[in-house]
Formats: C-alpha cells, structure tokens, sequence
C-alpha cells in the first residue's frame, strides 16, 4: 500500500513543505553544480543517471534516521534544528523547524514520525517529478531544490 494515500495535505503550502523533507533525504545540494552532481550521484546508488521512487525513499528514509537523534521514531524540531546546524544548514529557508513539521504533521502533535516523513518525501517525489516518469532528473532535482529555497 502506498503511504501518500493515506495523507492529505492541508493545503498547497503543506505540499510545499512536504517537498522539503524530500530534500531532506539528500544533502542539501550546494550553489555550484559540481557539487549537487555529487550528491545526485550518491542517491543514484544503480548509477542509471536517474533517481527512482525506490532510491529516492531509502534516501529519505536515511535522513528521518539521521534526524532522530534520539532513535525514538519521532523527529521534533530540535533534533531538526541539531541537524541542521551539523550540516551547517545548507538547507537556508524563512521556516522554522517547527512550521516545516507543522507542514506535514498529519495527527497534529507537534512532530513527525517516519510515516509522515515518509508521506511528505513522496508528496516532494511527485511534484518534483516534472515530467511524470516516475524518475528524478538532476535537473528536477535541483529545480526542486530551489523551489524549497524561496519557499516562505
């Protein structure tokens, strides 16, 4: 069963939101292409030149565990925020932790369990996925990413 059928985002902005948790799963990509080549490279474990649905939701999956600091299943903003501030936040956006776990919190608790990561990373999957051939180009990829950048 497909966990985004079972979420409903509460409006365009949640999906937005949710599209960047998706990033999350990548580390954020830097301004220059070398860079963001690397980083796509590295979530193309097949090397096919593509992201998959499959790839991109293990990615996912790795950055909900790097966030949980704690290993109890549930992010909160401060662990975000930690991770964050390890990473040197690359990830520069208007919304705090909190209101990018408000995005996609779907029981309203004030923080996200890997079924809602999860939930949002495929929302993120499928807007980026332009031209809906169920792959991430680098070219979606970085689009997205720069989507999530002027978000507020």
């Amino acid at each position: 069963m497909n966990t985004s059928e079972n979420y409903t985002p509460k409006s365009l902005p949640a999906l937005i939101a949710a599209c960047a948790f998706a990033l999350l799963a990548v580390p954020a990509f830097a301004n220059d292409m070398e860079s963001a080549e690397a980083k796509f490279k590295a979530m193309d474990t097949d090397g096919d030149g593509k992201i998959s649905r499959a790839e991109h939701a293990v990615g996912a999956k790795m950055m909900f565990a790097k966030m949980d600091a704690n290993n109890d299943g549930i992010v909160t903003a401060d662990e975000m925020n930690a991770m964050h501030a390890a990473k040197g936040d690359h990830m520069k956006s208007e919304k705090s932790a909190a209101e990018k776990i408000h995005m996609i919190d779907a029981n309203g608790d004030g923080q996200i369990t890997a079924d809602e990561h999860a939930a949002g990373s495929e929302a993120m999957f499928a807007k980026m996925d332009t031209d809906g051939d169920g792959y991430l180009s680098l070219s979606e990829m970085t689009a997205g990413h720069k989507m999530m950048k002027k978000d507020k």
